[in-house]
């Protein structure tokens, strides 16, 4: 055991948990300079986690098969470039967003199929609701069966995860908008077509974002297990369960870190778009 090491990373811990306290209470006029504090905080958490875990392992000789370092999965990262970014537009570009933007739009369409004919709105959000439940692993095999071993059966799996989830809330976002507002475009003898787009899906914007952030995050986690079951020899999924029976789990750790910034990047620019879509909306207001 490596006291020094560890004494090093609990003393870096402190020391940015007592600025973050103190930033926190800062309450800045100039919004560039509340911008500014409002992206340091979590930076100064995330390298708080990193230099804790830098420290754990090295200091109390963790070997790499358990829990490698973060020293040593960044090694792994810049050696492994190509490699990851093979993966990244196998698992990523092709079957996440294909599978995503297919998944997504029919459950649109399919949200105002729904709201016109009202006798879907009990006949199939239940069935949505069943199939919502389903688990990836069981959907994941079938799928890999009727579309094959390259990335059409994972967008296929993406598209089962993303569908309903945007049907329900788009359902629920078209029922959104008031009473009085859709009497006033009554009194203006508005069809049904210039209410849905005038009125009711501006409404529902808040509701879509919603889904489409929930979707951001399923579609990759979906197209990653569905590599579990069969894929070329590439991909995210692929190379997580292969890496695994290698032992070389610094892999891993690289796949899993490319994953979780493909997906933080992918929800933040939706809700970078959601915020200059709903910009009327309360939550945005100063």
């Amino acid at each position: 055991m490596n006291t020094g090491i560890i004494v090093g990373a609990i003393a870096f811990w402190i020391g940015c948990w007592a600025l973050n306290s103190w930033l926190v209470r800062l309450r800045p006029a100039d919004r560039i300079v509340a911008g500014a504090i409002n992206l340091l905080i979590p930076v100064l958490f995330g390298m708080t986690l990193i230099v804790l875990w830098e420290g754990i392992t090295k200091g109390f000789n963790i070997p790499s098969v358990l829990l490698p370092s973060p020293s040593m999965i960044w090694v792994r990262i810049i050696s492994s470039v190509d490699i990851l970014w093979a993966d990244f537009y196998q698992t990523f570009m092709k079957a996440v967003l294909a599978g995503f933007a297919i998944g997504c739009g029919s459950g649109f369409v399919a949200a105002i199929i729904v709201d016109r004919v009202p006798f879907l709105r009990k006949g199939l959000l239940p069935i949505g609701n069943l199939v919502a439940a389903l688990p990836v692993v069981g959907i994941a095999p079938i799928m890999v069966m009727w579309f094959g071993f390259d990335w059409q059966s994972k967008a296929a799996v993406v598209i089962v995860m993303t569908f309903f989830p945007m049907l329900v809330n788009t359902v629920a976002g078209l029922s959104a908008s008031g009473a009085m507002e859709r009497d006033l475009m009554r009194t203006y003898a508005s069809s049904y077509w210039q209410t849905l787009f005038k009125l009711r899906i501006p409404a529902a914007m808040p509701f879509i974002f919603n889904a489409l952030k929930i979707n951001s995050t399923l579609a990759l986690i979906g197209a990653i297990v569905a590599e579990f079951f069969g894929t070329p020899i590439v991909g995210m999924g692929f190379r997580i369960s292969t890496e695994v029976g290698r032992m070389n789990i610094d892999m891993v750790w690289a796949e899993i870190f490319v994953a979780a910034l493909a997906g933080s990047l992918s929800y933040g620019l939706i809700a970078l778009l959601e915020r200059a879509v709903t910009f009327w909306h309360p939550s945005y207001r100063r």
